[in-house]
């Protein structure tokens, strides 16, 4: 299964590569808390990646991000995930997040450009990118909770 969704990602992101910026996709926009065992509260806005489309551009061709943004990546069901850097210009921090908000594991730095596959520990239902080093920085670890609409009421 992990195969067939490399495939369509792979092949989606071939298909953005030749598409001129004009055609590049929209994002709606949303805010997030990520709460720390520790008692932190860090609020992010974020882009909502939803459609496969948008799940296959991400953040591919930002220059920068704002150090209190990010983008949520939300999947139909709960499933294992695979990303990797083509055309990602930044740095990025991969927060893998079950279906109740709790995140299951996190990718420190990702690598730009790498064709590396970055995969979660588990099934989950969405992944939060933010810059590389955000988590260290405010110490968000595995456990800690997302809260957002995605993952149902407090």
């Amino acid at each position: 299964m992990i195969g067939r969704m490399m495939r369509a990602v792979l092949f989606g992101m071939l298909m953005l590569a030749a598409l001129p910026a004009a055609a590049l996709e929209s994002f709606q926009k949303s805010t997030l808390t990520v709460e720390t065992a520790s008692g932190g509260k860090f609020r992010f806005d974020v882009e909502l990646a939803l459609t496969p489309a948008q799940q296959a551009q991400g953040l591919m061709f930002r220059q920068t991000m704002a150090d209190d943004a990010g983008m949520l990546f939300v999947y139909d069901r709960v499933q294992p995930a695979s990303f990797w850097m083509k055309n990602t210009l930044i740095p990025l921090d991969m927060l893998f997040i079950a279906a109740d908000g709790r995140i299951v594991n996190i990718h420190d730095r990702a690598v730009p450009q790498s064709l590396d596959s970055v995969n979660s520990a588990g099934p989950v239902k969405a992944i939060l990118e933010l810059n590389g080093g955000m988590s260290a920085r405010l110490g968000i670890r595995p456990g800690d909770r997302v809260v957002h609409a995605t993952f149902g009421p407090k």
